[in-house]
């Protein structure tokens, strides 16, 4: 007999489900870095144990603001992550409780799934007993199965949540097979690689106006050969992202290629350009163009 089930993991930008969804699966999927909106895609981490399978979907943060099309194909892709899963948990930052977590509750609590609130970042807390105040606030729903305290980065917390969240997967058969982590294919994976390293390194506002795009993948026996384009949505973005004499994207490309060549196992020879096209995040087809699909 085996136990089949699909975990949805959802909450406002920047509550840390990326991270929660790495550690869950102990292995980086899914990028991460201290600014909002880092997550564009959904992206399935298949834990494979005993004879129970969970996947977890780490989905993009839900946000009331925010008018470009880009930000309406992020809540729409959250949105719609929502449905037709067994089981979700929504993730709060703890002491946090804002008009983006009211409205991811709605959205969970009126999908008619059986869900769990997270808090994490509990490590943040100095006092603990500065929390009760804030968790004596938060909502109740008859389809919430509890309200479990974790420390995604710190690893806290998270067995006996995996354990109450297993209790809930379904009796029926596997998807997918037993060594395989994710859904993805590993062109997704390098660019989401090269983004993370151009979200974490240059200001606040430009990572929004970025979207990469692998051109060429090849494989060698010793040797992985990747071209990715960097795009941006203005002319005066492209020499930011260079940097002066070229050191910002040479630095992009050195960090993404330490964490390529960990991933995949092998020497990576990584290529970068820059390349412009003008209000790509506010253009359907652009975003179509660049993998930004309802998924």
């Amino acid at each position: 007999m085996t136990y089949c089930g699909v975990v949805s993991i959802a909450g406002r930008p920047n509550v840390g489900k990326s991270t929660l969804l790495n550690r869950l699966i102990g292995q980086k999927l899914s990028i991460t870095a201290h600014k909002p909106q880092t997550t564009r895609h959904s992206i399935l981490g298949i834990q494979t144990s005993g004879d129970r399978q969970v996947i977890y979907v780490d989905t993009p943060g839900i946000h009331v603001t925010g008018t470009q099309r880009l930000n309406q194909v992020l809540n729409r892709t959250a949105s719609t992550s929502l449905h037709d899963v067994d089981v979700i948990i929504l993730v709060v930052q703890a002491m946090v409780w804002n008009e983006d977590d009211i409205r991811a509750f709605e959205l969970v609590s009126h999908s008619g799934v059986p869900f769990f609130i997270a808090v994490n970042k509990i490590d943040t807390v100095r006092r603990k007993e500065d929390m009760l105040p804030f968790l004596a606030k938060l909502p109740d729903h008859e389809h919430l199965q509890g309200v479990m305290l974790i420390s995604a980065q710190k690893k806290s917390g998270l067995d006996l949540l995996e354990e109450s969240v297993g209790k809930l997967i379904p009796q029926g058969p596997w998807q997918y097979g037993e060594d395989e982590l994710t859904d993805r294919s590993s062109r997704f994976l390098a660019a989401e690689a090269v983004r993370e390293q151009l979200t974490r390194l240059l200001s606040a506002e430009l990572p929004y106006a970025l979207s990469v795009e692998i051109e060429t993948f090849e494989e060698s026996p010793d040797l992985l050969r990747i071209g990715a384009v960097i795009w941006v949505d203005k002319p005066s973005q492209k020499g930011i992202v260079i940097g002066k004499g070229g050191a910002q994207l040479k630095e992009v490309g050195s960090r993404a290629r330490g964490t390529l060549e960990t991933l995949f196992g092998t020497k990576v020879f990584l290529q970068l350009w820059v390349r412009v096209k003008e209000g790509w995040a506010d253009d359907e087809r652009a975003l179509r163009s660049l993998g930004y699909d309802d998924q």
